[in-house]
């Protein structure tokens, strides 16, 4: 598994199941929300001060697998 993926969590007990960051209950498509309006690292950090930038990037590498496995693109 990609070592990013790796801090995406998915358990029914956080957050009904929704993919969340690990040790947090941000939800992934709240960070890929903020990036897609504009958003940068730095106000996304801002307005979730307990999260880094790897734990971005992991939101959008996780966001990149799933529309790859949606377009049935494998690697």
């Amino acid at each position: 598994m990609n070592k990013a993926i790796e801090r995406i969590v998915i358990d029914p007990k956080i957050c009904s199941g929704k993919p969340c960051i690990k040790g947090t209950r941000i939800h992934v498509h709240i960070l890929r929300d903020l990036l897609a309006a504009g958003e940068d690292f730095d106000g996304v950090k801002m307005a979730y001060p307990n999260i880094s930038d790897k734990d971005i990037r992991a939101c959008l590498n996780y966001a990149a697998v799933l529309a790859d496995e949606e377009a049935g693109v494998t690697s």
